[in-house]
């Protein structure tokens, strides 16, 4: 348009000068994002260095910046809300009120920080108004400001710019986890709960000590959330969860007691769940009783006073206490639950946070708080000790200085005399000596100067070591925190107990002695002891599984409920599983295929099987192989077995597991060979390997002869050996009749064969006190005395310990290390070998005496 042209104003679809066309939707997106961004940082989430909102951080800062310690008196509520609103925190006195209330109240917060004279509140009635209430920091406040004059943090303008406010507080304790937060901001929310100062303390200080420390070495310090209000915390899986995500839920249940009286009873609770009150407790109660949801109360009485909690409720004399309690649990508030949502900001982002994370944020924070103040106090210390040089060269040159200063015309021209060559004082320097006083030009003056200066040049090596050394600034945060933890750290007071709903399958089995039974073909079963009664050697024994034809018994393990059974296979690989995952069976049941219960490969069958309860890093496992092979491994290194199984030693081609040994490191090892040579040597012959070792040789074997049985005993061991053979020939022989010799030799006899076909097919170290159980190949077992077989000489062949039948061989021995267990029936004639046999058809039972044949299964 020319300037000719008339201006005939906006065409028509064009915006008016000063206004911009814009999408409504897109406007009111970005809107309410600003908004929201705004909420979630600057109002309802707390900065995971400090723990604290912005509201709380500005009333702590006010506070301290106006002198409310703990040495001066208190004041009044008002006078802090006022200021806070003034100064820092431009909204609603009740919302700053609030804050303020929740840091003094010791139902809210485990360590408080704010010191209440007044009604503060209770956790059913509100506090009383600002103008009646007044307050004043707390020890452990101070604490969270500490250094904050150090230049430790940020500052920034307030709303206004009349005045600068902490970005951040020092805070030298973990304020986020201790005394947890509870916020809700648009789209997210917080509810932190409150932890033990002393475990917090304890975590970050292995934290720092050891950064690539887990979740699960951190909780080994922190048990769970420790509410000021007391109770029990059911089970660990809860808080475990929150403490490893961020997220979870708490079970709290109340501390009640029952107390029986003469003529009724009577439940007293004591400590109630957090943020729950006595007064809401009690009138859910009333109305679960009205409705006759719970039955037999007949009174509740509040007796709380002074801080201390105390609520009775009265029974009738004939109700049951223990469903009146579980009613109470389930349908009151007596028992409740905290959800856990760990939210904070990090770097000003909100992040869901775990045990580690909170921690690593705050330890992040106390490096850098640390530093900032050791490079303040170093740049005031060199800032110091050079004046400090100044003056004691001053007071060389006291009569050229004053001469100078009285011939100058004013203080800027002295100055520049001083500066000036030959006496070259810097600025700060020259300033300090113009404005020295002459008290100070006495000697006394000279050595507190000498002495200053030795103190600053001993803090400015240290500031710089710190400075230097990351090693050495840990450890002032150690050191610090350690201090604060001495000073305020207490007892736990939320106990943890076993949650009835959350028990382990372990925790409902009794360990009770069991025997587990396993086959060649991979069955195995479990079956109650109380199902095989003693008989005399040279009995049938009873019958002890139904077998699939072909397969025979080849282990008998005597263990309990919950044993770990640590299976060894034939391809030198170990799996485990507890003996009460076993399935328990009648005794003639052929049991369950290991294949169910393990993840065994297609090739890969049980061979050996150990017993073990716990792991300590100085036992061990000895390894005994086919092929006469031994090897040793801490028992630690099979602690942690993945559920496809572990890598427990290299076999060679062709060999195979005979016994695994569990050994104190100081053991003789005693190896027995089919052919009936015996083999001991001291346990310190065979080094400590990995479980990817072969081993060494540990006994020379003849031609076609292999490895039967292995055991371990002590040098002076007073046990007897007991050798069993193919035919059914036992005997003893005590340990000391074999002496000790080198490994890898060919040993002395055990055993006399009475003939070539014969072999031994295990060798025990017993007592006379002992039983055995002794298997045949036809799934028959027998339970004798060791007293009833005979002590004999190394190359005696032993006496009839079972009778057995054409065909049928021994095949296999296990001691019996249990209890005496009372006969199944009182028959006398016990010795004669009788065996019963239960059908599995019909249950029907049928005697056999010891002339007649054993069924075959």
């Amino acid at each position: 348009m020319s300037n000719d042209e008339p201006d005939t104003g906006p065409s028509p679809g064009s915006s008016a000068v000063g206004v911009v066309d814009v999408e409504i939707q897109t406007e009111m997106e970005q809107s309410f994002l600003d908004y929201a961004m705004s909420v979630i940082t600057s109002r309802a989430l707390p900065d995971a260095r400090d723990g604290l909102k912005p509201v709380h951080r500005r009333i702590l800062w006010s506070m301290f910046d106006t002198g409310l310690r703990p040495d001066r008196p208190h004041k009044k509520c008002a006078t802090v809300v006022g200021d806070v609103i003034a100064n820092y925190h431009p909204h609603g006195d009740g919302s700053i009120y609030d804050a303020l209330v929740r840091m003094g109240q010791s139902f809210s917060l485990g360590n408080t920080l704010i010191d209440p004279h007044g009604n503060f509140g209770s956790p059913s009635d509100p506090p009383a108004a600002y103008r009646y209430t007044e307050c004043r920091l707390t020890n452990l406040a101070m604490t969270m400001a500490e250094g904050i004059d150090e230049e430790t943090v940020d500052f920034a303008s307030n709303f206004d710019g009349s005045r600068t406010e902490p970005m951040v507080m020092p805070s030298r304790f973990p304020n986020l986890l201790v005394n947890g937060s509870q916020g809700i901001a648009v789209g997210m929310a917080t509810n932190i709960p409150t932890h033990n100062l002393g475990e917090i303390i304890d975590a970050t200080i292995h934290l720092i000590s050891h950064p690539e420390a887990t979740v699960e070495d951190l909780m080994e310090f922190v048990r769970g959330p420790d509410f000021p209000t007391g109770g029990r915390m059911l089970g660990r899986a809860g808080a475990r969860e929150a403490l490893t995500t961020g997220r979870g839920s708490v079970k709290l249940r109340a501390r009640a007691e029952i107390v029986e009286h003469r003529k009724r009873t009577s439940i007293v609770v004591t400590e109630i769940p957090y943020q729950t009150s006595i007064e809401n407790i009690e009138r859910k109660i009333a109305d679960a009783v009205n409705r006759k949801v719970i039955e037999g109360i007949t009174e509740l009485r509040n007796e709380s006073a002074k801080g201390v909690t105390r609520f009775v409720i009265e029974l009738r004399p004939s109700a049951p206490v223990n469903v009146v309690l579980n009613n109470l649990w389930k349908h009151t508030p007596l028992q409740s639950s905290f959800a856990v949502n760990m939210v904070a900001l990090v770097d000003g982002v909100p992040r869901t946070l775990n045990l580690k994370d909170a921690l690593v944020a705050y330890v992040d924070h106390q490096i850098e708080v640390v530093t900032r103040r050791s490079q303040y106090r170093l740049d005031q210390a060199r800032a110091r000790a050079h004046i400090v040089e100044g003056l004691l060269r001053a007071l060389d040159l006291i009569d050229e200085i004053i001469t100078l200063i009285r011939a100058s015309e004013d203080r800027a021209a002295a100055l520049e005399g001083l500066c000036a060559e030959p006496m070259s004082f810097s600025a700060e320097q020259a300033n300090h000596i113009l404005d020295m006083q002459l008290s100070r030009l006495t000697r006394l003056g000279r050595t507190r100067l000498s002495d200053e200066l030795a103190e600053l040049a001993q803090v400015i090596v240290e500031l710089e070591a710190i400075l230097g050394d990351d090693t050495r600034l840990r450890q002032v945060i150690i050191d610090e925190l350690s201090a604060l933890r001495a000073d305020h750290a207490t007892p736990r007071r939320t106990e943890i107990v076993t949650d009835p709903g959350e028990m382990d399958a372990e925790d409902l089995i009794e360990d009770e002695p069991l025997v587990v039974t396993f086959t060649r073909e991979g069955y195995v079963k479990a079956t109650s002891p109380d199902m095989f009664r003693t008989q005399g050697r040279g009995g049938r024994g009873v019958q002890g599984a139904r077998l699939k034809d072909d397969d025979v018994v080849v282990r008998v393990l005597l263990t309990t409920a919950h044993a770990w059974l640590l299976c060894f296979t034939n391809r030198g690989r170990v799996h485990r599983l507890k003996a009460y995952e076993v399935p328990l069976t009648s005794r003639t049941a052929r049991g369950t295929a290991l294949v169910n219960l393990l993840q065994l490969a297609l090739d890969e069958r049980v061979e050996t099987v150990v017993e073990a309860r716990e792991f300590p890093p100085d036992r061990y496992l000895m390894f005994v192989t086919r092929q006469g092979l031994a090897k040793k491994t801490s028992l630690s290194a099979y602690e942690n077995i993945r559920a496809n199984g572990l890598i427990a030693l290299s076999l060679r081609d062709g060999d195979e597991l005979v016994r695994v040994l569990e050994t104190s490191g100081d053991d003789d090892v005693l190896v027995v060979s089919r052919a009936g040579q015996a083999m001991r040597f001291g346990e310190d012959d065979v080094r400590s390997m990995g479980r990817n070792a072969a081993g060494v040789r540990a006994m020379r074997l003849r031609p076609g002869d292999v490895v039967a049985s292995a055991d371990a005993l002590t040098p002076d061991d007073p046990r007897d050996l007991l050798v069993v053979t193919s035919a059914g020939a036992a005997k003893r022989t005590a340990a000391n009749r074999f002496p000790r010799k080198g490994r890898g030799g060919l040993g002395i006899i055990a055993v006399k064969m009475p003939n070539a076909e014969s072999q031994v097919v295990g060798a025990r170290l017993v007592d006379a006190d002992d039983e055995v159980m002794l298997v045949s190949s036809g799934g028959v077992l027998i339970r004798t005395p060791v007293s009833d077989i005979s002590a004999q000489g190394r190359a005696a062949a032993g006496v009839r310990a079972m009778a057995l039948e054409d065909g049928v061989q021994v095949v296999a021995i296990a001691p019996v290390e249990l209890p005496d267990i009372p006969d199944a029936d009182e028959s006398d004639d016990a010795d004669a070998g009788e065996v019963t046999e239960v059908s599995e058809v019909d249950g029907t039972v049928r005697e056999n005496s010891a002339d007649e044949a054993s069924p075959t299964p």
